[in-house]
C-alpha cells in the first residue's frame, strides 16, 4: 500500500488533488467530553465564569472547521459552504455529546474539519470549566459518516 503523503524519496507532500473531480463533499463527526455533576450543572444552568459554555463551544468548533489547514500540516483548503453543530446531554453520565457536519463542494473530503471542529468545541468546554474539574474527560471523537468524492459514502456501523 503507497502512503500518498510521501514521494518517491520518503519526504513528505501534499496529495495532487487538481486532476479530481468537483463534488459535493460532506462529513460528520462526534465526539463526548465527560465531567463532574458540579461542571455539569454550571453548563446547563448557564453560570460557568467564562461565560455561555455550549454557545461558545459551538462558535469554536465552527472556528476549528474553518483553520483546519492551518493546524494539519497535509490538509487542504477548502471553500467550506456549511458548519452545523449539535449537542446532546446526558445528565445521568454528566456528559455532552457533540457532533458537528461540515459540507463543501471540492476536489477533497470534509472528513478532517468535522473532526477538528468537533474537537476544538469539546477543548473549549474544557478550558471553559476547567477551573470546577480538571479531570474532564473527551473520548470517541469519530468520523460517523462521509459521502462525496471516488471514495463514496460511509456510515458508522
Amino acid at each position: 500500500m503507497n502512503l500518498t503523503h510521501l514521494d518517491e524519496k520518503n519526504h513528505p507532500k501534499m496529495v495532487d488533488v487538481s486532476q479530481k473531480d468537483i463534488t459535493q463533499r460532506e462529513a460528520c463527526a462526534s465526539g463526548k467530553i465527560y465531567m463532574s455533576k458540579e461542571a455539569f450543572e454550571a453548563i446547563i444552568e448557564n453560570k460557568a465564569k467564562k461565560g455561555p459554555v455550549l454557545q461558545t463551544a459551538i462558535t469554536a468548533a465552527i472556528m476549528g472547521a474553518k483553520q483546519t489547514s492551518n493546524l494539519i500540516p497535509m490538509c487542504h483548503p477548502l471553500m467550506i459552504s456549511k458548519v452545523q453543530t449539535h449537542i446532546e446531554e446526558n445528565k445521568e453520565e454528566c456528559s455532552f455529546k457533540l457532533f458537528a457536519t461540515v459540507k463543501c463542494e471540492g476536489k477533497t473530503g470534509v472528513e478532517m474539519e468535522s473532526l477538528t471542529a468537533v474537537s476544538i468545541g469539546l477543548l473549549t468546554i474544557y478550558d471553559m470549566v476547567k477551573a470546577i474539574d480538571k479531570s474532564m474527560q473527551i473520548t470517541n471523537i469519530v468520523l460517523e459518516s462521509k459521502e462525496g468524492g471516488k471514495s463514496g459514502k460511509y456510515l458508522r456501523s
